[in-house]
């Protein structure tokens, strides 16, 4: 049984965020489907002459690899953040600023060296390339590009995002809007994330699929997540009204 959410008179001025922010949440968790069945699917390359291949093959394919859909989900993320902060601001400001902070932080730095499009450039002047110095050359700028992404993109700001989920998560408790199910949810999508990244970085390659378990349990709690976070987002903007 659902609790009772109260809202503030002063919240009618932000039913527009809210209503935007919890159907975004609500399509991240879509798209966090849809990344599982990318990685299950999309054959994985391992260098940048097999990558250039498959952008020639099919680019949306080749960008998929580089995690579009973690790119539109950042966007949807937005929303979603914003409403989550002025929600929550009362609970913990400063606390809500950091995370705020630190997701936004932590999503440019994700844009910034996320080199899917670069890779699909460069795929296309080396299908291009006349002369064994050009490709060479292209070859080498995608090598480069591949340990921008696999080593900067994906790690810094993954981190940076998963302390920001598992800061909001812990206001969460401390509000009467959202339920414990749905706090917990977040502190243990960002304590995955974070703990897959640490073992991902510090075991034997051997002991990588533990990692690999613990990248998988960050996405399903993130998905549970989101679905209790937008469904609650948009019950609290329907409670809201003028006194």
């Amino acid at each position: 049984m659902d609790k009772v959410i109260k809202t503030k008179t002063s919240d009618f001025k932000w039913q527009d965020l809210y209503g935007i922010g919890g159907i975004t949440a609500l399509m991240i968790s879509v798209f966090l489907i849809g990344e599982i069945v990318v990685y299950a699917v999309l054959p994985r390359a391992n260098n940048a002459i097999e990558t250039f291949h498959l952008f020639q093959r099919n680019w949306l394919a080749g960008l998929m690899m580089f995690d579009l859909l973690g790119m539109i989900s950042y966007l949807l993320f937005i929303p979603t953040i914003l409403a989550l902060y002025i929600m929550l601001r009362q609970t913990n400001e400063a606390m809500m600023a950091i995370a705020t902070v630190l997701f936004f932080i932590g999503m440019a730095e994700f844009f910034a060296t996320n080199t899917g499009f670069s890779m699909l450039s460069l795929s296309n002047r080396y299908a291009a390339a006349t002369t064994d110095t050009e490709r060479s050359i292209l070859l080498a700028a995608g090598e480069a590009m591949l340990t921008i992404f696999n080593e900067n993109a994906f790690l810094l700001s993954y981190v940076l995002v998963s302390i920001s989920w598992t800061m909001i998560s812990v206001g969460m408790f401390r509000s009467t809007t959202f339920s414990r199910i749905n706090s917990t949810a977040g502190i243990l999508a960002g304590s995955s994330g974070l703990l897959a990244v640490l073992l991902e970085h510090t075991t034997p390659a051997s002991y990588l699929f533990i990692a690999i378990s613990f990248y998988f349990a960050a996405i399903v709690f993130l998905f549970i997540w989101m679905i209790l976070t937008g469904r609650r987002i948009l019950i609290y903007r329907k409670n809201i009204t003028i006194k």
